[in-house]
Order: structure tokens, then C-alpha cells, then sequence
């Protein structure tokens, strides 16, 4: 393939890690990872609430890896309560007209801390290679690469690092939510009358970005095999001529 045009492929894969780096930080500070209403199952089976009675007791609640906000519904309108995270614990959930308390910290005495941070850093980790990833793309572009880390195996061991990081985040998070019932244990943190249930609950935007950033650094690798690079460790048919002609002479 010719020079310029692993100059184009190259800078194009740059521009698409660093676009990923940007998403991935921008998913980080938001709350929409995920999305879904909440039950007051205890107000309903109050009053044998049914149809469209019911609907009066569904309320709404979503959250990102540091923050969110749910409305409490339990048959007297809604009530809007944000949480964040920060390090200062003791602090408990306040109405929405007040400044954001931490909830997390308290929360790690019944979620599953270790995934909920292995995400968080997992997320770090995917901006760092991200960026990396951008550098090495860009250097092979206009500079003159080594033939060990700066060239086609660094390329593809930054892009195979950030892609294996967005699947583990999917993973984790997807295992936080689904099997430990991430949204029902927010829900119901210190509520001693009331009873909540997850209704429904669907993965929001952050969560999208995620899946597709590992699907661009997975795109970024065949575009290292369109350049004219082979995959690491893989014998190409010269070599394994010559090796069968080497040990003809022996």
C-alpha cells in the first residue's frame, strides 16, 4: 500500500481513538447511564392499586457512576431526590431543591463496591490508552516509528487494551445493574415506610457511548491489518518457507 495512503488510514484511526477518549470522559460525568421507573410497591398494595391507578405510583429514577436523581411516587405526586458521589460520608438523600449530597459512600455497605470502582477505573483506564492509542496513530503517521512498540505491535496492543477495557466496563456495569439490582438498592436506601421495586429500567446514552467505543478501537485494528500490517504473532507464508527450507538442510 502506498505511503500516503497509510498516512490517511493511520490519521483516521488517530482522530477515531480521540474521539473515543473524548466520549468515554464525557460518559464519566453524566447521569445517563441508566434509565428506568421505580414502584412503590408498598402504597400500591395499600389501596389494591391497579390499571391506571398504578400509574400513580410508578415514579422514575436514573443515575450515572458518580450521581443521578429519582422521583418518589407514592400516590401524593411526585417528590424529586438527586444523590452524588463524594468522599465525605454520613450524608444521606435530600429533596432536589437542595445541594447534591453523596449517597455512594453510604451505598458501598450494600452494593458491590469493588465493581462499581473496578468500573470507574476501568473507565480511566480506557481514557488513558485512548490517548495513547491517538499518540502512536499520529507518530506513525508523519514520523518515523521503531520497528518493536512504535510500530504495528504498539498499534495494536494500545487498541487491543482500550477495546478489552470498554467490554469489561459493559460487563461490570451490566452485572452491577442486572444481578445485583443496582436501581432497587438506590431506591429503597434508608426508606423504612416504603417498599420499591424496580418497574423498568433500560441502559441510557453513556452506556452507548461505551459499547461504541469499543467498537471503533475493534474498527481501528482492522484498520491496522487494511494498512498492510499483519496481526502480532501470527507467521506470515514466507517466514514459514524459509523455516521448512532450514530444516530441509539439517
Amino acid at each position: 500500500m502506498p505511503a500516503q495512503q497509510k498516512k490517511i488510514i493511520f490519521c483516521i484511526a488517530g482522530v477515531f481513538s480521540f474521539a473515543c477518549a473524548l466520549g468515554t470522559a464525557a460518559a464519566i460525568g453524566t447521569q445517563l447511564w441508566i434509565r428506568g421507573t421505580i414502584l412503590c410497591k408498598t402504597g400500591a398494595l395499600l389501596v389494591n392499586a391497579t390499571g391506571q391507578e398504578l400509574e400513580k405510583f410508578i415514579g422514575e429514577i436514573q443515575y450515572g457512576l458518580f450521581y443521578g436523581e429519582r422521583v418518589r411516587q407514592c400516590g401524593l405526586g411526585g417528590r424529586p431526590f438527586q444523590f452524588s458521589c463524594d468522599c465525605l460520608p454520613g450524608m444521606e438523600i435530600l429533596p432536589a431543591h437542595q445541594a447534591n449530597p453523596p449517597i455512594f459512600p453510604d451505598l458501598l455497605k450494600i452494593i458491590p463496591a469493588s465493581i462499581h470502582v473496578s468500573v470507574i477505573l476501568f473507565c480511566t483506564v480506557l481514557i488513558i490508552f485512548a490517548l495513547v492509542g491517538t499518540g502512536f496513530f499520529m507518530y506513525n503517521a508523519f514520523g518515523s516509528p521503531y520497528e518493536t512498540l512504535h510500530g504495528p505491535v504498539g498499534l495494536y496492543l494500545w487498541t487491543f487494551i482500550a477495546c478489552s477495557c470498554g467490554c469489561l466496563i459493559l460487563i461490570l456495569f451490566s452485572s452491577e445493574v442486572k444481578i445485583h439490582h443496582l436501581s432497587e438498592k438506590i431506591a429503597n436506601f434508608k426508606e423504612g415506610s416504603f417498599t420499591f421495586k424496580t418497574h423498568s429500567e433500560r441502559f441510557a446514552d453513556s452506556f452507548w457511548i461505551i459499547l461504541g467505543c469499543s467498537l471503533v478501537h475493534f474498527m481501528n485494528a482492522l484498520l491496522i491489518r487494511f494498512a498492510g500490517f499483519e496481526f502480532p504473532f501470527s507467521k506470515s507464508k514466507d517466514s514459514a518457507t524459509t523455516t521448512g527450507a532450514v530444516d530441509l538442510m539439517y
